[in-house]
């Protein structure tokens, strides 16, 4: 087991490489943060945090069927994905600004975290690319086929999981912190500027969709 452990430090490392960059994820998260707080944008990060982990598993285990098709639909993923990142972009960019103080109604709180963990799955889930960035890092740092077996690839996925929701969970808490000293004005500018990056995007994501 000690020979193994140090798979999670570097799945939890590299779990949270990933996920750090600016990306779309982030700027929905951002968003959610600024919008509801806390809570519903961890659930966001914890569906990213997720399919992050599912690729992972799948560069770790080596489970090259599963890879080789996802890669072979991705340009319906793309479709797909990048499709609901301008619905998304435009629904931000011309929605109210939110109050301050408001909060989810806890009767709908549940059902609103449910839908924004499956929002930021699904969505990251639309990147099968993100299957050769793993097994890319993993053959470059040793990691792939991993000589722990079945236990040092499982620590490592933990890993992932692990530093990628550790990044959310800061991401989160710091927008949070910072909701309720914002001036309505500005929650209204903050949700035009996350229109219109995710809507950038979403047309990125579109380009490769319909490209060769």
């Amino acid at each position: 087991m000690g020979d193994t452990l140090p798979f999670l430090a570097k799945g939890l490392v590299l779990g949270f490489s990933i996920a750090a960059p600016v990306g779309p994820i982030g700027v929905l998260c951002f968003r959610r943060a600024l919008e509801r707080g806390f809570w519903p944008a961890v659930a966001g990060g914890l569906g990213t945090a997720a399919a992050d982990a599912a690729y992972a598993a799948v560069a770790a285990f080596g489970v090259t069927a599963v890879s080789a098709a996802l890669l072979g639909h991705q340009r319906a993923f793309a479709l797909v994905g990048g499709g609901t990142l301008v619905w998304l972009g435009a629904r931000a960019l011309f929605s109210r600004a939110p109050e301050r103080a408001a909060v989810a109604p806890a009767g709908g709180a549940r059902d609103g975290y449910a839908a924004m963990f499956a929002a930021t799955f699904l969505l990251t889930l639309a990147n099968p690319a993100t299957i050769l960035s793993f097994a890319a890092v993993f053959a470059g740092l040793g990691l792939a086929d991993a000589s722990g077996g079945a236990a040092a690839a499982a620590l490592l996925v933990l890993g992932v999981f692990a530093g990628s929701m550790l990044w959310w969970i800061l991401l989160s808490g710091a927008v949070s912190a910072l909701r309720q000293r914002t001036p309505r004005a500005a929650l209204g500018w903050a949700n035009r500027v996350s229109g219109v990056l995710l809507g950038g995007f979403g047309l990125w994501v579109l380009r490769g969709g319909f490209g060769q």
